[in-house]
């Protein structure tokens, strides 16, 4: 019971960082019906806005206040990159086919990545020790072992999902956000600022995945160029499981992916951890194409 309890804890932790960068893919694609594989990179560089950012202030040890300091700014220039890289690569190809700007997304991800590699103009391929934000504490509860990073990040994404939350269902602007998904004629045709819309949309994805990059080097303390490609491929997966385009579904997404990792890094079929994820994915788009909270849709030609 003590290694299930230990498990589910770690799953949890993990399937949190899961779920932020997952609501960056659901969002963009209910407003604009593609993935952007860009939003990976945007986790990568988030980890290391956090690592610069703590290098800058030399907090002289760990504290609450810093560390909401760093991921407030983390949050903030990543959101700016999102803002970025639709205005640049996103919106002259709006009215292209959804191919064209799959092809772009995967361009552009790929792009960030050498860039990020390349010692002149980004961080250099080696990684780099990511140092303590918040104060760290070991937590005992009998033969439960608990780290306050752990516990931290369950925190954090709760609330950072509350925010998210009310900015969907209780503002004019999410409220845009949720007409434009539905409808983007029928918005524009009402008075909304459709780019305006999508770049918000960018932007509050954005910020949520550099929080998740900062949260996940927190707790894996190493951070590369490459360091986004794995966990946000799990993300995806996340979001189809939950069913692409549905917010909740993809935080419950996120959370049973990270369990069900964790959860098999503790048998015989460890070596196929990361398997596991990309044959649920294949599981799902056979037996439930809309995924665990997600409706089918009839398209009318």
């Amino acid at each position: 019971m003590t290694e299930f309890l230990q498990q589910l804890l770690n799953g949890i932790s993990l399937g949190a960082i899961y779920a932020l960068i997952a609501l960056g893919y659901t969002m963009v694609y209910g407003v604009l019906r593609f993935i952007n594989f860009a939003h990976s990179d945007v986790f990568m560089i988030g980890s290391y806005v956090g690592w610069f950012a703590l290098q800058r202030f030399q907090f002289q040890q760990p504290s609450f206040l810093g560390g909401i300091t760093v991921l407030t700014l983390d949050m903030a220039v990543c959101a700016l990159l999102g803002v970025l890289i639709e205005k640049l690569a996103y919106k002259p190809l709006r009215n292209r086919s959804t191919l064209t700007v799959l092809i772009t997304a995967i361009g552009v991800s790929l792009l960030i990545q050498n860039l990020a590699q390349n010692q002149k103009f980004g961080f250099g391929p080696n990684p780099k020790a990511f140092p303590p934000l918040f104060p760290s504490k070991q937590l005992q509860f009998g033969d439960l072992t608990l780290s306050t990073n752990q516990l931290a990040v369950p925190i954090v994404t709760l609330g950072l999902l509350a925010i998210l939350y009310w900015i969907v269902h209780c503002t004019r602007t999410g409220t845009a956000m949720r007409a434009l998904s539905f409808n983007a004629t029928a918005a524009s045709l009402v008075g909304i600022n459709n780019d305006r819309i999508i770049s918000f949309t960018f932007a509050l994805g954005s910020s949520l995945a550099g929080a998740g990059g900062v949260l996940y080097a927190m707790n894996y303390p190493s951070i590369d160029p490459l360091m986004g490609t794995m966990p946000g491929l799990k993300a995806f997966v996340a979001a189809v499981l939950g069913g692409i385009g549905n917010l909740p579904g993809a935080a419950l997404g996120g959370v049973l992916i990270g369990l069900v990792e964790t959860f098999v890094s503790g048998t015989r079929l460890s070596t196929f951890r990361d398997a596991i994820a990309f044959a649920i994915l294949i599981a799902i788009l056979l037996f439930r194409p809309a995924g665990l909270l997600g409706k089918l849709k009839v398209e009318k030609v």
